[in-house]
């Protein structure tokens, strides 16, 4: 007697209160107890804590007691449950496998979504270790048009068919209305530090160009034009010379005018906030105008901006041709490459954000690629996506919650 390993598990629940998981260990620490595991979590003022502990088998006795007596004391539930070596090295063995983040995002999230997605995960073979809620509790009489709800499962195995999961994942964001982010929880996902971003109808709820163009008077042309390239149907080359030679003669104030009036997409402001106060280096690349991704730069604080210029003559006029390369889609990759490297920082550490077939070279090239709310070809080729709501879901997908940011 006194020398054989004890180790106890025990589960605490009740209102919750300052220096309760103090008083708790205290009564361990008193006894020499070591903690092998804790985690603790509150939902609205109610504590769950649990604990793993080894000792003795002459002191486990003292330490139950002495617990009891101090959960009264507190007016707390207190729970024991004893757990053999063989439980415990079996759970130590599973700690090796793979870990990965799932995120839920909408506008409002019901009963219905979660349990249709962990019960995906549950006949994937995976088990959720945590789940937390990333943003703020929502009010009671929210305009759900506004309103935005977002939860993040972190879970840990070997899927059975990781494929099988993704899809089905896909099927569910579809037939419900919300966006389904599933990443491998490793040291890159940690430690982003670049994100490029297309402009138009990502940054920006319009295409310049087609703006442009109604000035011109050629709008409808152009607009065909452009909608076919970012549904991939032509080359973005050819159909960006072809739109861009049906502006000459337009007046260069008109650009000023455009770029004073550009509608920002929702929650660009408070999502180039949070990046930049959080270190982050931002990009612009566009197959827009580099006229208005410096707008746009000047305004928000982007990094970097590349995108196309257009010539303009001595009479301040469009002469319907542009200057340099042409940013397009394999332009974009290339760039964010070079990005990273002058930023001395892995690929997988960029992120790239976009909704044009042009985009999709980026995306995949990235860490970590979103489609925005993306055309169809864009969405289907992306790992993953956002559709229900503004740019702030690029900030829930990094992992980054309402209550730690303290920005509005």
């Amino acid at each position: 007697m006194g020398d054989q390993t004890e180790l106890i598990l025990i589960n605490i629940s009740g209102a919750d209160k300052p220096g309760l998981t103090s008083a708790l260990t205290e009564v361990l620490a008193s006894h020499n107890a070591s903690i092998l595991d804790i985690g603790q979590a509150d939902i609205h003022h109610h504590l769950s804590l649990g604990i793993l502990f080894k000792t003795n088998d002459d002191n486990a006795g003292k330490i139950m007691k002495d617990l009891l007596f101090r959960a009264n004391e507190l007016n707390v539930n207190i729970r024991f449950k004893p757990v053999s070596i063989q439980q415990y090295n079996d759970w130590v063995s599973r700690q090796g496998k793979n870990r990965y983040i799932i995120t839920l995002l909408g506008r409002t999230l019901t009963a219905r979504e979660i349990a249709d997605v962990t019960k995906i995960i549950a006949q994937q073979n995976l088990n959720i270790d945590a789940i937390q809620r990333l943003t703020g509790r929502p009010a009671l009489d929210d305009d759900t048009t506004k309103s935005k709800s977002c939860v993040e499962l972190s879970v840990r195995g070997n899927p059975t068919n990781k494929d099988e999961m993704k899809t089905a994942f896909m099927k569910l964001s579809n037939e419900y209305d919300f966006d389904i982010s599933f990443q491998e929880d490793n040291m890159y996902r940690r430690s982003r530090r670049l994100i490029c971003f297309d402009m138009d109808s990502t940054l920006i709820q319009t295409e310049v160009i087609d703006e442009l163009a109604e000035r011109a008077g050629v709008g409808d042309k152009v607009k065909a034009i452009t909608e076919s390239a970012m549904r991939g149907e032509i080359d973005f080359r050819e159909s960006f010379e072809e739109r861009v030679s049906l502006l000459k003669g337009l007046d260069v104030s008109v650009m000023e005018e455009i770029a004073k009036n550009l509608p920002y997409t929702e929650g660009l402001e408070r999502m180039m906030k949070v990046l930049k106060k959080m270190g982050f280096k931002t990009a612009i690349l566009s197959g827009g105008f580099s006229y208005f991704g410096h707008y746009l730069k000047e305004k928000l604080g982007f990094d970097y901006v590349y995108a196309n210029e257009l010539e303009i003559d001595d009479d301040g006029k469009l002469t319907g041709r542009h200057l340099g390369e042409v940013v397009d889609g394999k332009r974009k990759a290339e760039l964010l490459k070079l990005l990273a490297q002058v930023e001395n920082v892995d690929i997988m550490q960029t992120v790239a954000v976009g909704d044009g077939a042009n985009d999709l070279p980026m995306i995949t090239a990235a860490g970590l690629g979103i489609a925005f709310h993306a055309k169809p070809k864009v969405k289907e080729n992306a790992n993953q996506s956002i559709s229900t709501i503004g740019l702030e879901g690029v900030l829930y997908f990094l992992g980054f919650k309402d209550s730690y940011l303290n920005i509005k």
